[in-house]
């Protein structure tokens, strides 16, 4: 059993090392590629009007050109930035908003918690994709738009984890002890609260990252996530759909596996972390 165990938390060490490895190289190209653009190094992913519609991979261009003769190498790095910048965007605020909501909750309890609960568990029920897909229909294409889609269906997780482990908190002896001493509410779930229900929030945060991504991408293969003007791979998914039964595969394929790698890493990072503190709690406990 203690050998299981081992292998088992080594598996997890090398899945959090391929997970940070995966990411920082993402956030790496993120970063890079815009700057190499301006530059001239590398070409408008949006310009296409010199080179021939759906040339294959070449040492002209590696990953091929698009129905618009853009090249598809430069779109799927060009958005990786983009993907980043909406997912970052829209857990932050989820987070920022959640995790509050979810304290108060399960320490004030009454009403509050009632309301919230009631109002958190409508949301949480509907299919991501499903409200991701009415939210963004309402608010419209662009990046902030898909952002403020992502956040509201991100909310109600954050806002269940943070609850249920503050109600839980909030039997303990000190935090009783506190209350007859005669601290404040906010002063509890500052000094106390925030401290115990923040150490499962990393790994909710990087699992609900590689979800996003996924749900930015089905935005942008039902024509609802960003403007075509924006790399995007979901778009860049839907515009191929239709040439590809040609045999024409490298519009589908790069921006594909941009998503699935980048997936994977996420996944991979949230199931070290995850391992990784639930590790450091049994070592704590003297287990």
């Amino acid at each position: 059993m203690l050998l299981l165990l081992r292998r088992a938390r080594t598996l997890s060490a090398r899945m959090a090392r391929w997970g940070v490895v995966i990411v920082l190289a993402y956030l790496l190209v993120a970063l890079v590629t815009p700057l190499l653009v301006q530059a001239g190094w590398l070409p408008d992913p949006n310009a296409g009007l010199d080179s021939p519609i759906y040339a294959p991979p070449s040492p002209a261009h590696w990953c091929g050109t698009d129905r618009l003769g853009r090249d598809v190498c430069v779109r799927t790095l060009a958005a990786s930035g983009v993907a980043l910048q909406v997912v970052v965007l829209a857990l932050v605020v989820a987070l920022v908003v959640g995790v509050p909501l979810g304290m108060a909750s399960g320490y004030l309890g009454g009403w509050v918690d009632r309301v919230l609960v009631l109002l958190m568990d409508t949301l949480y029920t509907l299919p991501v994709l499903l409200l991701s897909v009415v939210l963004a229909f309402l608010l419209g294409r662009g990046l902030p738009n898909a952002a403020a889609a992502l956040c509201v269906v991100y909310i109600p997780q954050y806002f269940r984890v943070v609850r249920n482990q503050s109600a839980q908190v909030k039997a303990e002896l000190y935090i009783e002890a506190a209350q007859s001493l005669g601290a404040g509410p906010l002063w509890i779930l500052r000094r106390y609260l925030l401290r115990n229900v923040i150490t499962s929030v990393p790994v909710l945060l990087t699992l609900n990252a590689a979800d996003a991504v996924l749900v930015l991408g089905g935005l942008g293969f039902l024509g609802l996530g960003l403007p075509e003007t924006i790399p995007e791979w979901g778009g860049d998914l839907q515009q191929a759909l239709t040439a590809l039964p040609t045999g024409i595969w490298w519009t589908a394929l790069y921006p594909g596996l941009a998503m699935f790698v980048l997936v994977l890493g996420l996944s991979f990072l949230g199931e070290g972390l995850e391992a990784w503190l639930s590790g450091s709690a049994a070592a704590g406990r003297g287990e």
